[in-house]
């Protein structure tokens, strides 16, 4: 049988892009699942996010829009998502269409019975030079600090078990919720692969993590959980996790 699959994207001013993920996901999601549900978290968007949220949700019958009064961060807006989803399989990207969500069908059959998670990686970066470089030194600096096994710890196109999340306790409201994310996923013994997807320009809107603030935000977010999760070597797996760990 087709295991059922949960689609979310966390959006925040994602006006220009958020409806053709939707329809976009929806197509890919008849094809794979017999039983699917489409997330959207709206983070608090200032623009006509939500407007168009509201009428997409006439249409379709299998989306559920949770709105977010105020902009709680990337990794609210993600622990939002993971914890409303309710089917065997949860797949979760950025609703800014830098990536394809059509290559879900590539991310699908390798979750075996032996996989717990499947990781993306982008096979080139469409992306200004100055955000290539900081993101090549993230990525290098995260994964040495945090010992993180994955290919590309910045590539937010991911295939996670439900049961794989409910196994670990995510406490990160930024962007380093994902950090977070591996480097519990793999503290509590979880397996997975990588799958080369494509990613591409900015068509709407403007990053809203490459700015000074943001950087030296992330920066110190980053320490902290450096601290807990590497020096303090902090649990973080629930109560229902398997005897077996």
């Amino acid at each position: 049988m087709r295991p059922g699959i949960s689609a979310f994207f966390p959006a925040y001013n994602d006006a220009g892009t958020i409806a053709s993920m939707v329809i976009l996901v929806d197509m890919t999601l008849r094809r794979l699942s017999d039983d699917y549900e489409i997330i959207v978290v709206n983070d608090g968007s200032k623009d006509h996010t939500a407007d168009i949220l509201t009428e997409l949700e006439r249409s379709y019958p299998r989306l559920r829009v949770i709105h977010h009064p105020s902009n709680r961060g990337y990794g609210g807006a993600l622990q939002t998502g993971l914890a409303s989803a309710s089917k065997e399989l949860i797949f979760y990207t950025d609703g800014d269409a830098q990536y394809d969500v059509r290559e879900l069908e590539k991310l699908l059959p390798l979750i075996t019975d032996n996989v717990d998670w499947v990781n993306g990686y982008k096979i080139s970066r469409s992306d200004p030079v100055h955000r290539k470089l900081i993101g090549k030194i993230y990525c290098w600096g995260v994964k040495l600090f945090f010992g993180l096994k994955v290919r590309d710890v910045d590539c937010d196109f991911r295939l996670i078990r439900r049961s794989a999340y409910r196994r670990v306790r995510l406490q990160s409201t930024s962007g380093t919720i994902c950090v977070e994310m591996m480097r519990r996923f793999q503290d509590a013994g979880l397996t997975f692969a990588e799958c080369p997807v494509h990613h591409f320009h900015r068509a709407y809107g403007k990053s809203q993590f490459f700015n000074f603030p943001r950087l030296f935000k992330t920066f110190a977010d980053l320490m902290s959980l450096w601290w807990r999760l590497v020096v303090k070597r902090e649990r973080g797996i629930t109560a229902e996790e398997s005897t077996e760990f």
